[in-house]
């Protein structure tokens, strides 16, 4: 396992001036996120990362797509907003991440992950059905650019996301869909622990964000993301038990606050990291 941190892409985002700071830091590899539909059709974007890439040889181990219209992060508005299960939303948005799966391929990304949003746990539920025919489009158009789809996990429970990865399966065969596990998201959303999500799901994991986070303790809102080790998540008995599974992929580590405190949280998730792989 290797140690990485997510950056994101905005339109001032100096790339080389990111890979050089990641490398500073010691790390070889990270995901690229990206929110803004521009970016996604401005070669000057990909020029930048693919030269950046070489000169600096970090490895972008997936690229994270989000999509556009309203969005609201809680057990309520986020019913509405998230992901591809809100249906005024869906055809655009499934448009974004197929522009975004094109995008990835011009700068050599094979992982391509997203929030697909609160996927409903009662498979007869019409809109289970309906945001499955959503996924199926995006993991042929990624089997088409040699991508793999990777659900991040959150608003869905690790048993739901199992039956969406194998009905999917069923209808377009193994290979090419997996997850990005976010540990502190299972926590965060109140859906699992992700230790025990790994005997659910484990086999499936092809990316992991090094987060933390702890349980909400309101109905209506998510739970405090926190530095890591600070958290719920039990780091020392999951990197025990990826290794077990036999995962070999890399840790992003991912901090979603901004400036100097958001630097010095990335080290220290490093330092705790580095001790336990």
């Amino acid at each position: 396992m290797k140690i990485g941190v997510l950056i994101e892409l905005f339109e001032d985002t100096d790339v080389n001036a990111k890979f050089a700071e990641l490398r500073a830091m010691g790390m070889e590899s990270c995901q690229l996120v990206c929110w803004n539909r521009r970016i996604l059709h401005d070669l000057s974007v990909v020029q930048a990362v693919n030269r950046a890439v070489e000169k600096h040889n970090v490895k972008i181990s997936a690229f994270w797509c989000g999509w556009e219209g309203r969005k609201v992060w809680d057990f309520y508005e986020g019913q509405l907003t998230l992901g591809l299960v809100p249906a005024d939303y869906r055809m655009g948005r499934v448009k974004m991440l197929m522009e975004g799966s094109d995008f990835a391929k011009k700068i050599h990304v094979t992982d391509f992950a997203t929030h697909v949003g609160y996927l409903p746990e009662n498979p007869y539920d019409p809109k289970y059905e309906e945001v499955l025919v959503a996924c199926k489009a995006l993991v042929e158009k990624c089997k088409e650019n040699g991508q793999n789809f990777l659900f991040e996990t959150g608003q869905e429970t690790p048993v739901t996301l199992k039956r969406a990865i194998q009905d999917i399966e069923k209808a377009l065969g193994k290979g090419n869909v997996g997850i990005n596990l976010d540990p502190a998201n299972l926590i965060m959303y109140g859906k699992a622990n992700p230790v025990d999500a790994l005997d659910v799901f484990g086999e499936y994991v092809r990316g992991i964000h090094g987060k933390d986070g702890l349980y909400p303790t309101d109905g209506h809102y998510l739970g405090v993301e926190v530095p890591l080790g600070q958290g719920k998540v039990n780091y020392p008995v999951l990197i025990a038990k990826l290794k077990e599974i036999g995962y070999d992929g890399d840790i992003t580590i991912e901090r979603e606050i901004a400036g100097e405190e958001q630097k010095k949280d990335i080290i220290m998730a490093k330092e705790i990291l580095e001790k336990l792989i």
